[in-house]
């Protein structure tokens, strides 16, 4: 599964931002999907997952109430209230076993990052 993930950008303190993340010619029905972000300088981090059939959603402390996932045949992560301490290189995971898992371990298949930046 190729994972392209984008709509990364700058944007001020207090905006919003939607990411997007699609399979390139194949669906990700039956995956459960993850967002993770990379900050320079700092460990990898979970951000939010979705699972599948169903749908649950799991968030990091961080984001709840700012972020949020949702898929159809893509997965998106709309951000609002961003902070600087947002400002990462996001990247989107899909696992096959369909949870909606907070550990990069459990996911198979990485797509390239889409950087957001955040100025104060």
């Amino acid at each position: 599964v190729q994972l392209q993930a984008y709509g990364g950008g700058l944007v001020q303190a207090g905006g919003s931002l939607r990411l997007s993340c699609a399979a390139s010619g194949r669906t990700l029905r039956g995956y459960g999907m993850g967002w993770f972000r990379q900050a320079p300088g700092k460990e990898r981090e979970f951000v939010a997952a979705i699972g599948w059939p169903f749908g649950r959603t799991n968030y990091a402390d961080s984001v709840k109430g700012r972020f949020t996932i949702s898929r159809d045949n893509t997965v998106y992560l709309q951000m609002s209230s961003l902070k600087p301490e947002d400002t990462a290189l996001y990247y989107c995971a899909a696992d096959r076993s369909g949870f909606a898992s907070a550990s990069a371990g459990e996911y198979e298949y990485w797509g390239q990052g889409t950087l957001v930046t955040v100025s104060s």
